[in-house]
């Protein structure tokens, strides 16, 4: 197996999914990439006073700053790409705002016509802490926002919404090191993208932001077939975790249990009726985000709940 490195520049950074952006790399299956992006923005200089313009990777960003892409060899439509996180190290600063944009949810706290909140932090990956010019620290929870491979569909497509197919701004907070991220391929070679690094983030990235910041991760790449679960879904080191998305909160919430019930099928034999009579002591439903156009939902099923 080979290992790679992979940093973000002007040729290896793009801020929308599109089938047809040439990758940047090229691996095989079981091999090992080391892939720094920028904070979601792409700050090219850090922040000194919260809030504060600095230069930035594009000028006219129409998404997320993600790194890629890269092509997996035999990858196809009909395969799995097991992206398996091995570290995850954020960078040595990182901001959250609120109140940026006028939106449903700021009209509804009273937030649209006031001034925005900006928090900026250092970040000690050593001590897994981060501090902010307040002087409130928080235990650091670092994951990528945004793991996804491009719609099968050619153009453009935003990086914002999460898609049920090929995944992309998920944002869930348990896909720390350890966890592998299952996405059913959507295009030849899978041209992965990744980027939109969170340093601590809760379960619902309700301000819009979490602590946006530059992250190092180490992923093993890898193809599988006939997994259990036909959609985007997880292994963690705490649980297994199937997802959701739509604009309707229940229709995201019934997607995500859907998904769980056949994982539940598929592990202990059961039908569909008795894997939701089982699911309901023991799957834990948890809305994922709710910051990006689509809601997100997660129904997470904790290691050892079941005897």
């Amino acid at each position: 197996m080979t290992a790679y490195e992979l940093d973000p520049t002007a040729e290896t950074t793009v801020d929308v999914f599109d089938r047809d952006t040439p990758p940047v790399l090229t691996v095989d299956p079981g091999d090992t990439v080391v892939v720094r992006s920028l904070d979601a923005i792409g700050h090219l200089e850090r922040q000194e006073t919260p809030g504060e313009k600095r230069p930035l990777m594009f000028a006219e960003r129409r998404g997320h700053c993600l790194t890629g892409p890269i092509a997996v060899r035999g990858a196809e439509p009909g395969t799995v790409l097991a992206v398996h996180l091995r570290s995850l190290q954020p960078g040595e600063w990182g901001w959250t705002a609120s109140a940026v944009q006028d939106n449903w949810l700021t009209r509804r706290l009273g937030l649209a016509d006031g001034p925005p909140g900006h928090l900026l932090w250092d970040l000690d990956a050593e001590k897994g802490l981060g501090t902010n010019q307040l002087g409130h620290t928080v235990t650091l929870h670092p994951f990528l926002g945004v793991t996804g491979l491009p719609p099968a569909e050619p153009g453009a497509h935003s990086t914002i919404p999460p898609r049920a197919a090929g995944g992309g701004n998920i944002d869930c907070r348990d896909l720390v090191a350890g966890s592998t991220l299952y996405i059913p391929v959507t295009v030849p070679g899978a041209n992965l993208l990744l980027g939109d690094g969170h340093a601590a983030q809760g379960d619902g990235e309700v301000s819009g932001t979490a602590i946006e910041c530059p992250m190092t991760t180490e992923v093993v790449l890898d193809l599988v077939t006939g997994t259990a679960v036909p959609g985007v879904h997880a292994e963690t080191p705490t649980g297994r975790i199937t997802f959701g998305f739509d604009a309707d909160l229940n229709e995201a919430m019934a997607e995500a249990l859907d998904a769980m019930l056949g994982w539940l099928m598929a592990l202990y034999g059961l039908d569909k009726a008795t894997a939701l009579a089982l699911a309901s002591p023991t799957v834990d439903l948890r809305v994922t985000q709710v910051a990006n156009q689509t809601w997100g939902v997660h129904a997470v099923l904790p290691n050892g709940v079941i005897g």
